[in-house]
């Protein structure tokens, strides 16, 4: 499994749309963390995107994950692969 970093901007979502489908998204995005996909996630202060950092194999598989979600018709996405760098205190 690889670490990337996810920036999805919402397009198209209007209001009303973003309210019914809310509460499937939120459980959505729950389970993907409880599972260990999503390891952390931050939503962009003007409410239009959010953040992620998943575990997934490669893009197709950002993707595959990604699209449980029923916001998903609503992403762009960019994806970063990215690692970590651990440092020691001295």
């Amino acid at each position: 499994m690889n670490k990337f970093m996810i920036n999805i901007q919402l397009e198209g979502l209007d209001n009303d749309t973003r309210m019914q489908l809310l509460p499937k998204e939120q459980a959505a995005v729950k389970e993907l963390e409880q599972n260990g996909t999503i390891v952390d996630n931050f939503i962009k202060l003007d409410m239009s995107g959010i953040f992620i950092v998943m575990m997934a194999t490669d893009s197709e598989d950002v993707h595959s994950k990604l699209s449980t979600l029923p916001y998903y018709p609503y992403m762009k996405i960019e994806i970063i692969p990215i690692r970590v760098v651990n440092s020691i205190n001295q």
